[in-house]
């Protein structure tokens, strides 16, 4: 199944940031903290959390009535990305300020022409300071030693530092439909395409086309089943040392690890899924 074509695309830059409805606002923000989020905003019901990088915030808790998914948001290229998204997709609201968010900033949202779930598209949001910075250490090999003789690596117990928001999957109910629609009108690419014995694409991992930019291997990707769910969202780290004692944290505060800590095949990211 080939990329569609269309006159003019909603360019994406980067995901941002995700929102989640909690029916426990309590026991989430417990949760979030010791995964390594890091509050910086509450409002209302809403509870907003960065990681150590530039994004003004990575995660919005939500209290309700539901655990719900509330979607998540890529930042676009300009205003003008913004104002085509409010004409052309489905459900879009009009432009608006993230008058609570971090960062401020300007939003559409749409919904999922498919499953309905709603998607947001931001600009103009303040960018922050890195609050961390982390060294690239020296790893030593059977056949090759680069870390300096007597230089230890200590590392301190505690959950692990978000950087930034890496990616997040959903569950569609008519792939082909999702697929035709998020090529149509986003400057997505497909890393990888599945299909089942019978030849028919059922998964796609999606990434930025972003020209000669690198960029990760995906930001979104979907797979076919008889209901809609988000799958998961994914959040960056530093290196496996700081993936590694996060798991460990998560472990010792009687959380239940869901897979991992492994490696992807598609992709090859290392992953831990709580």
């Amino acid at each position: 199944m080939a990329p569609a074509l269309t006159e003019r695309k909603i360019r994406l830059v980067r995901p941002a940031h995700v929102y989640y409805k909690h029916k426990n606002i309590e026991k989430a923000d417990t949760f979030l903290k010791d995964f390594g989020f890091i509050e910086t905003k509450r409002v209302g019901g809403d509870i907003y959390y960065r990681g150590y990088g530039s994004e003004p915030f990575v995660y919005c808790a939500q209290a309700a009535d539901e655990d719900v998914f509330g979607g998540a948001a890529f930042v676009v290229q300009a205003i003008e990305d913004l104002e085509l998204a409010a004409e052309v997709l489905p459900g879009a609201t009009r432009v608006y300020d993230l008058v609570d968010a971090p960062g401020g900033g300007r939003c559409v949202t749409f919904k999922d022409p498919v499953d309905g779930f709603p998607f947001h598209l931001v600009f103009g949001q303040r960018l922050e300071e890195p609050s961390m910075e982390f060294q690239a250490l020296p790893f030593n090999f059977p056949g090759e030693k680069n870390r300096p003789v007597n230089k230890t690596q200590r590392f301190k117990k505690g959950p692990a530092p978000i950087h930034k928001l890496g990616h997040f999957g959903m569950c569609v109910t008519n792939f082909a439909a999702a697929y035709s629609f998020y090529m149509k009108h986003f400057n997505f690419y497909p890393s990888e395409l599945v299909h089942d014995d019978a030849g028919t694409d059922i998964t796609t991992f999606l990434r930025l086309d972003l020209g000669k930019e690198q960029v990760d291997h995906h930001c979104f990707f979907f797979f076919e089943g008889p209901v809609c769910h988000v799958h998961h969202s994914s959040f960056e780290v530093h290196d496996f040392d700081i993936q590694v004692l996060g798991h460990d944290w998560l472990r010792e505060k009687g959380y239940r690890n869901c897979w991992g800590v492994g490696r992807h095949v598609m992709g090859s990211q290392i992953f831990d899924y709580w």
